[in-house]
């Protein structure tokens, strides 16, 4: 049973119960889907307690000389090992339960591969963001308990997303906002005290770091499999149906693609760049392999330039497949790729191959070269089809001598029903692709096809004709390629732009706390003018005006004026405000800026599998001999940390490099309005795990 109990797409938010869930996101749905993914949950907790115990029982026995505790560790530790072993195994029975996953419609057609999602534990924002937000930015941060609630219920209605488009924007939105959230609280030089915990989704082991870029990269690899998982649940046997399952495949693709060129030091090993590299070719095969269905779907005709287009489309399945199978048997993706998947790639690999050559045999053996015919266009076909002829034999002679068409045809034949043993042999060898009875249907099917023909034009003398058909070069119509994610196409609203805007209220960038300056429009002359726009700045500021004696400074940043926030106003809605007041006096916050330019950092990292290592930022500062003053107030105010950051001094030396936004455009608070992705203009190079 799949998701044929989901619940209609809700609306943004819908009342169910004393909660609600959003659009995209259904916990309440009891599937096959879910109740895999519950049972993946499960797993991952008891693979963790198994890799706890294994933990503590090396480390007693590196530390004990007692031979007989020794003795007894290392039973212990055969046992935890055998427990463990286990459990993987369970796992992988899951990666492989592909049944779940595919089209409820009743299909004759091989199985596809799709990911689960990866598994998270809960964290809490609230009381790290309310400290952050009271130190940083000087405001008070139960104001925020809003947005901060928002940011929580987002992060866990992307644990159980809808397997639709929906389901696709809701996770794209989390890691749009994520992207907003690290530029506000996120700064290269602290770490924020919030533990984010993901569990690989191939081995179950869980990964903890005190880093924003785990739970980036975690949730690019969930859009990533959440398309897979749409690709093999779309309906094969229509048209449109295999159109939305290329497409969805190369969708899969281009987000792990992604993720593999940003993210590249990743402390999972389900997303290392060799385990994404293989699982990119593997997604790229199973939307050439749809292509190939769609070609199929309305019935081959068996006639001779029909039968060379489609034995060349199945050559390249065959071809995509093998190269996969190549790719999976490399170490270090060997020893954790799902041993079914190899052998699925393998199977199909043969199966395909099988396909093409039954084809050849096909329109060789059924098509004679009669009077009329196109021989030139025959001739040009059957030579484009193999890299070079057999021996002996030329492409019109072939065509025109029936005897040597036969020959060549049952050579192509037999090399078909070898592969299809093949693939027969590689299913026995796997007990998860046993258990799968529509693989072995199919395979049976087209091996009896090719015997079955073999068989019609068989002769004694057979064994004499040794001609060794020859491979047959691969060519495709479509050719499949990734799709990168397209973030622009889903606008996001900051949770937190009350703070101000990105650009200037940052947690790159530091400033004094807001000044209260109490002046009056001297014969309406304010003493200043304004630039910028959102926030405005005060500018050519008369040193002896009421404003200057007052304590304001060039190049402050104007943030309210008599209780009104100014932060998103232009230069015109400020100037109006102003001269609102008339001869009164007008009350105005200010805040200067510590550092004249952002920070500017490089980042270097290093990466072993199964491993956090240690992450380090250089720092380079901009030195101003004229402002020492100015230099050793930041260097006081960065001295001062929130309680919720002592922690961190122990790990210093595991400090993460982050990502750093760029300026980007966003609404003002009083109209609403959504912001663009700001992954749009996302340099790639800044972005290095």
């Amino acid at each position: 049973m799949t998701d044929t109990l989901l619940h209609a797409s809700p609306q943004p938010l819908e009342k169910e119960g004393d909660g609600y869930f959003r659009k995209g996101c259904n916990p309440l749905a009891q599937t096959g889907r879910s109740k895999l993914q519950n049972q993946r949950a499960a797993l991952n907790q008891q693979i963790l307690k198994a890799v706890r115990m294994r933990t503590g029982a090396e480390n007693l026995l590196k530390a004990t000389t007692n031979q007989k505790v020794r003795e007894q560790v290392r039973l212990e530790l055969s046992f935890v090992n055998s427990d463990l072993q286990m459990l993987k195994e369970e796992l992988e029975g899951l990666n492989i339960s592909v049944g779940v996953y595919q089209s409820t419609e009743e299909t004759f057609t091989i199985p596809l591969i799709p990911l689960g999602l990866k598994e998270t534990k809960d964290v809490d924002f609230s009381v790290v963001l309310k400290d952050f937000i009271l130190e940083h930015y000087s405001e008070d941060g139960y104001l925020y308990e809003d947005e901060i609630a928002d940011l929580m219920d987002l992060r866990q209605a992307c644990r159980t997303p809808s397997r639709d488009e929906a389901g696709v924007e809701l996770l794209m939105s989390y890691f749009i906002q994520l992207g907003f959230v690290e530029s506000r609280f996120f700064s290269p030089t602290r770490q924020m005290g919030i533990l984010f915990t993901w569990y690989d989704s191939l081995t179950g082991v869980p990964v903890s770091q005190q880093n924003l870029l785990l739970e980036k990269a975690s949730i690019l690899f969930n859009i990533g499999a959440l398309y897979t998982q749409i690709g093999t649940r779309c309906n094969r046997q229509v048209q449109a149906g295999l159109e939305s399952a290329v497409d969805a495949f190369q969708r899969a693709a281009g987000v792990l693609n992604y993720l593999k060129e940003t993210f590249t030091h990743t402390p999972s090993y389900d997303m290392s760049p060799a385990m994404l590299s293989v699982l990119v070719k593997m997604m790229l095969a199973q939307a050439q392999e749809s292509v190939f269905e769609k070609l199929c779907l309305p019935g081959l005709r068996n006639e001779f330039f029909m039968l060379v287009k489609v034995a060349q489309e199945a050559a390249k399945v065959g071809e995509v497949y093998q190269q996969l199978h190549a790719a999976m048997s490399q170490a270090p993706v060997k020893e954790n790729i799902p041993y079914s998947w190899a052998s699925l790639a393998c199977v199909k690999a043969h199966h395909y191959g099988a396909l093409a050559h039954y084809f050849v045999a096909t329109l060789l053996i059924d098509h004679q070269l009669k009077p009329g015919a196109d021989e030139d266009h025959q001739e040009k076909c059957l030579s484009q089809l193999y890299e070079h002829m057999p021996e002996g034999l030329t492409p019109l002679a072939t065509l025109k001598n029936a005897h040597q068409r036969r020959q060549l045809g049952k050579s192509h034949l037999r090399r078909a029903i070898a592969h299809h043993e093949e693939s027969v042999r590689e299913v026995s060898l796997c007990k998860k692709l046993r258990n799968i009875e529509v693989l072995q249907e199919v395979l049976s099917v087209a091996h009896q096809r090719s015997r079955l023909k073999y068989t019609q034009h068989q002769e004694d003398d057979d064994l004499l004709n040794l001609i060794d058909a020859p491979n047959i070069i691969s060519k495709t119509e479509q050719e499949v390629e990734i799709i990168l994610p397209q973030f622009s196409k889903v606008t996001v609203m900051d949770f937190f732009q009350k703070l101000g805007p990105l650009s200037v209220f940052s947690a790159n960038k530091r400033w004094t706390p807001p000044r209260s300056i109490r002046f009056i429009a001297e014969e309406g002359d304010l003493g200043f003018t304004l630039r910028g726009n959102s926030p405005v700045q005060v500018h050519f500021l008369d040193p002896y005006c009421s404003a200057a004696l007052a304590g304001a400074k060039e190049g402050d940043y104007i943030v309210s004026i008599k209780n009104v926030d100014c932060k998103w106003l232009t230069v015109s809605e400020v100037m109006k405000l102003l001269k609102s007041f008339g001869e009164d006096d007008i009350e105005m916050k200010v805040v200067s800026l510590l550092d004249s330019t952002s920070s500017m950092h490089n980042k270097c990292a290093t990466y072993s599998v199964g491993m956090q290592k240690t992450y380090s930022m250089i720092c380079l500062a901009i030195d101003d001999d004229d402002d020492d003053d100015k230099t050793d107030k930041t260097k006081k105010i960065s001295k001062k940390l929130s309680f919720l950051s002592w922690g961190t001094n122990k790990n210093r030396q595991k400090s993460a490099s982050t990502l750093c936004l760029p300026s980007v455009g966003v609404a003002r608070p009083q109209v609403k309005k959504k912001l663009p992705s700001p992954f749009s203009v996302l340099n790639s190079d800044s972005s290095l795990y």
